[in-house]
């Protein structure tokens, strides 16, 4: 503070106060220009932490919105954003970026493509954002006309909302004939060849040929794996009404169908159904399916569903894979068949033997499935629909 005594000091006294006040005003400026340096490089934090707050807001959102159900656009964004994240924050990097593996080296020794086709290429054309594949595979026999092959597609195009899953979905054909058919109808067909084995006709439950089928089958779906794609098999017994990604935990490496439900999705006592399996691609389920394979010397006679069953419990504490038992409410089949139409999204033609027997049975069950679609919404609310029973499988 500057005083002045006298009048002949007064010019100087004002002119020291001028500049000091100046001095001040540069101070001022310098800790201003100071504190917007800050905010301007905290910035790019504060917005990050905003954006994953409201995304984590979000999904639980959705989630509590509806419980068990997972919807489709968490799922790919989750997949497509944090691939190399799990449930125990281990690596889960998507085997694609990590591996470029020739399609006629993966290709199970017995099994070999004659076709021109690029197995990574259909596989790229059919994939949905997050690298899922549906899948599902056709004899002769299956794809004749008003065979399992044109109820299966029929059912996506009378379900609800999942005609456009038809987009995804990649037919592998087993013979020439039902390559060709396949061809006829949808634009994602692969033939394999089998060495040695004629798939042509109808394979009878545990025959010989019925076992080799299904290794064979167990063995091409570790190739979808190895090339860095989920996939999700379908028997093409099974009808599709709605979308059962929505039930597939996001935590999940395997989920599978279950013939008999306990109500613990987690527990291993329920008996599973490899007809329905979804198989997310990393590190851990390669060397699942490896150990799976090697498994057959160890169980001879049995097919793979009863090798996964003995091995499941083993397999998945070693190897961390998180295995998930999808309830029959909305997975159904005809060994425990689900009764709320409303809820229903597959029926699996399961604890059924024959093709005739599980031709009869779905095409009853399409024509219930058609009946309720044709009903108001308040005749559907009320649970009136329901499914004919008996009939020669289902009960």
């Amino acid at each position: 503070m500057f005083v002045c005594a006298t009048s002949s000091l007064s010019s100087l006294c004002f002119s020291s106060f001028s500049i000091e006040r100046e001095r001040e005003r540069e101070r001022e400026r310098e800790r201003v220009s100071k504190m917007k340096g800050e905010m301007s490089r905290l910035q790019p934090l504060i917005s990050f932490l905003l954006g994953a707050a409201m995304a984590a807001a979000l999904i639980l959102f959705y989630i509590s919105a509806d419980p068990g159900q997972r919807p489709v656009e968490i799922s790919t964004w989750i997949n497509a954003s944090t691939s190399t994240a799990s449930a125990d924050q281990v690596d889960e990097t998507n085997m694609a970026s990590t591996k470029k593996l020739n399609e006629t080296n993966l290709a199970p020794p017995e099994m070999q493509d004659t076709t021109s086709q690029d197995l990574a290429q259909l596989l790229k054309n059919a994939a949905m954002d997050d690298g899922t594949v549906i899948m599902t595979s056709i004899n002769e026999a299956w794809a004749a006309p008003n065979s399992l092959l044109d109820l299966f597609l029929e059912s996506f195009r009378e379900g609800e909302e999942i005609q456009h899953l038809l987009d995804h979905v990649l037919i592998v054909a087993m013979d020439p004939k039902a390559f060709e058919r396949c061809r006829s109808l949808h634009p994602h067909c692969y033939f394999l060849e089998t060495r040695g084995a004629d798939y042509k006709s109808e394979k009878i439950y545990m025959t010989k040929d019925y076992l080799e089928m299904m290794w064979g089958r167990n063995k091409f779906q570790q190739t979808i794996l190895e090339l860095g794609y989920n996939f999700l098999f379908t028997d093409v017994d099974i009808l599709w009404f709605r979308n059962p990604l929505r039930h597939i935990a996001i935590a999940s490496h395997i989920a599978i169908s279950s013939d008999f439900f306990v109500g613990d999705p987690d527990s291993l006592v329920n008996f599973p159904n490899g007809g329905f399996l979804y198989v997310r691609s990393c590190e851990r389920t390669v060397e699942f399916y490896k150990n799976w394979q090697l498994s057959r010397d160890k169980y001879p006679g049995k097919h793979e569903q009863n090798v996964f069953n003995l091995i499941k419990g083993e397999l998945s504490a070693r190897l961390k894979v998180k295995i998930q038992f999808l309830d029959t409410a909305y997975c159904s089949g005809f060994c425990q068949l689900a009764k709320d139409l409303n809820r229903v999204c597959t029926v699996h033609a399961n604890c059924c033997i024959g093709l005739a027997g599980k031709l009869h049975d779905l095409r009853s069950v399409l024509q219930d499935w058609k009946k309720y679609r044709a009903g108001s919404l308040a005749e559907r609310m009320t649970g009136k629909f329901q499914w004919t029973v008996p009939g020669i499988c289902i009960h």
